[in-house]
């Protein structure tokens, strides 16, 4: 980071609460956005749970965290979020170690494999990963969310400045009739933001002791076209929209630290609101210091949100109720 965007990363921090005694757990925490996710709620003071897929990157990532936050108290778990089954274990492991759940960033993804690929359970790999997988982990949640002592506590649905260009293909969810890599990435991440307002609405209306608020990194320079699920399949189409990416975001885009500036907000700012979207404040959302960010049209309309979350409930077999 520059020395304005040290001194911004600061200022920042000193304007959160503080999460002495309070677990927090981030998804794709071994690198990029996550990892710094990860580091700046564990230099607030929560028990952090760094959960990926790779148990090897995720032991090299706690020794990173560890460095960067000396007093840190934090671990990890092997979570494969391509996985309905991987997910329940990882579920029942947080119930086993904790009696409460405080914050849940729900950070993970996949970014545009140029080849469709599929999750365990016959997903098409960016909706299932991005959205479904996060969607079932939260509701496996739910209990160990509602005994937060903080009155319930904060799930964080990360989505992208990609959710402007897409719709929900209703009649093609799984891309198995025309599969767009970034059309299916698109899709994913407006699934996100809908997902993050739908839970919000819910809790509030059926009771729920849940906060949801959602959260942009704007353009952030991380290995998320590279590093996820069916990513090794390199051929020229995806050595340009890598190249492409690396360019586009090195250029012009910000540090993962200040990509995840927006998650640590929505995490735990005393003025961050339930259902609100939050992300930089620059030209285009691209960087920038945390504000509210612009939510697209498409994401809009309710009726929407809650036939996502009905379709996401009969697919992934998972109900919050």
């Amino acid at each position: 980071m520059t020395p304005d965007q040290i001194e911004q990363h600061t200022a920042l921090l000193n304007t959160l609460n503080r999460l002495d005694g309070r677990v927090a757990v981030v998804t794709g925490a071994n690198s990029g956005l996550g990892l710094e996710t990860a580091c700046g709620l564990a230099s607030l003071g929560a028990t952090v749970v760094l959960a990926s897929r790779s148990e090897e990157r995720n032991a090299a990532a706690l020794v990173t965290l560890q460095e960067r936050v000396p007093d840190a108290v934090a671990e990890t778990a092997q979570l494969d979020l391509a996985s309905l089954a991987s997910i329940e274990r990882f579920t029942d492991t947080l119930h086993d170690r904790f009696s409460a759940v405080d914050i849940l960033v729900n950070n993970a993804g996949v970014m545009a494999p140029p080849v469709r690929g599929e999750t365990t359970d016959g997903f098409e790999m960016q909706f299932g990963v991005n959205h479904l997988g996060h969607f079932a982990l939260t509701g496996h949640l739910k209990p160990l969310l509602e005994a937060s002592s903080r009155d319930g506590g904060v799930v964080v649905a990360v989505a992208s400045l990609a959710a402007w260009k897409s719709r929900i293909h209703f009649d093609d969810l799984q891309s198995r009739h025309r599969y767009s890599p970034f059309d299916a990435y698109r899709q994913s991440k407006l699934a996100n933001l809908l997902f993050g307002q739908e839970l919000a609405r819910r809790s509030r209306s059926l009771g729920w002791k849940i906060h949801a608020r959602i959260a942009h990194p704007g353009w952030a320079r991380t290995q998320l076209v590279t590093n996820g699920p069916g990513s090794g399949k390199q051929n020229l189409s995806s050595w340009i929209v890598e190249t492409g990416a690396s360019v586009a975001f090195r250029w012009f885009g910000q540090s993962a630290a200040c990509g995840a500036e927006p998650f640590l907000y929505a995490a735990a700012s005393p003025l961050a609101h339930d259902g609100c979207y939050y992300g930089p404040d620059g030209a285009g959302e691209r960087t920038g210091k945390t504000d509210l960010a612009v939510i697209p049209s498409s994401a809009h309309d309710p009726r929407v949100a809650q036939r996502l979350w009905e379709v996401s409930e009969r697919l992934t077999g998972v109900t919050f109720e």
